[in-house]
């Protein structure tokens, strides 16, 4: 196995294997770095066509992002960018969607699949399955659904709920705050998901129980930190810089698309770093140290 691997964290991001030229072979994600790339000399499952390009792989390269949402925007951005010859797909197989919060006679949270329509759109997110679920369980404390006057059965659904017209704005308001994901907000939700899914346990309802499960799962999903991926088509070229090694993401139209690291001594990486925007500095300045200890381990 390579050393190198051990190096590598315990937690989610992106992983590439490079031949002994320095040829892309595989771009892959993972929940857990470590272990998934540990995988490939271990055990490859239902990988076995996989087989002949470990034999090749010279070097490991990986990512360290914040969340599995991040590591799944990041494979497909990469893989839409440039597919190496052993990945079988150009991107992620997840469906890209949006929430739209809708007004007027029909209020509540919309899936959609591009931004279109009134009211303000939260994403960009992968997963149809994720998002929907995430939906479910946003309406489940927050029926903005029912806050509609004129319609019978949805008036007659607010009166069991305790809620009207009169409460759409402060549903709203919530719900934006969770989407715009506000700590505080997402907490007091999350908490009261997970008070029904136990109430609904300690009652033998499991069937229940393990919808609500789903929601918080797809909840922590759209909610986790991601900033790969943007709604809004902006530019930007991130350094970090460690130890001799300077690795740089590009963003480009909203999406973070391309991910290189080279040898440079600290002054000629110091401009391109300094001008790195606050936002993805951390991050970039982690994943230059882990550039750093992967080729010293390697070489």
């Amino acid at each position: 196995m390579i050393r190198s691997v051990r190096e590598l964290p315990a937690g989610p991001g992106v992983y590439r294997f490079r031949d002994d030229a320095g040829k892309v072979l595989y771009i892959g994600r993972a929940r857990n770095l470590r272990r998934r790339v540990q995988s490939y000399w271990v055990n490859l499952g239902d990988r076995p066509h996989l087989q002949r390009m470990v034999r090749r792989i010279a070097r490991v390269e990986g990512v360290w992002c914040d969340s599995e949402h991040e590591a799944a925007w990041l494979e497909r951005n990469l893989l839409e960018h440039s597919k190496p010859r052993w990945n079988r797909t150009e991107g992620g197989a997840e469906v890209v969607g949006y929430i739209r919060l809708a007004d007027g006679s029909k209020p509540g949270l919309r899936f959609e699949h591009t931004i279109s329509g009134g009211g303000p759109h939260f994403g960009p997110y992968l997963g149809g399955l994720r998002i929907r679920r995430a939906i479910s369980g946003l309406h489940r404390v927050l029926p903005l659904q029912y806050t509609v006057a004129g319609d019978g059965s949805a008036e007659e659904f607010g009166r069991l709920f305790g809620i009207g017209p009169a409460d759409r704005d402060a549903l709203a308001r919530t719900a934006i705050a969770v989407l715009l994901k506000e700590p505080a907000s997402v907490e007091t939700l999350r908490s009261e998901l997970v008070r029904r899914r136990d109430r609904a346990a300690g009652e033998l309802r499991y069937e229940f129980a393990a919808k609500v499960q789903g929601e918080i799962e797809a909840l922590e999903w759209i909610c986790a930190e991601q900033k790969v991926a943007w709604m809004e088509p902006r530019d930007a070229d991130v350094y970090g810089w460690a130890d001799g090694v300077l690795v740089r993401f590009e963003l480009r139209s909203g999406r973070m698309c391309t991910w290189t690291q080279r040898a440079v001594g600290e002054a000629t990486a110091r401009e391109r770093v300094a001008a790195t925007p606050a936002l993805w500095q951390p991050f970039a300045r982690r994943n230059a140290e882990l550039a750093a200890r992967l080729l010293k381990v390697t070489s």
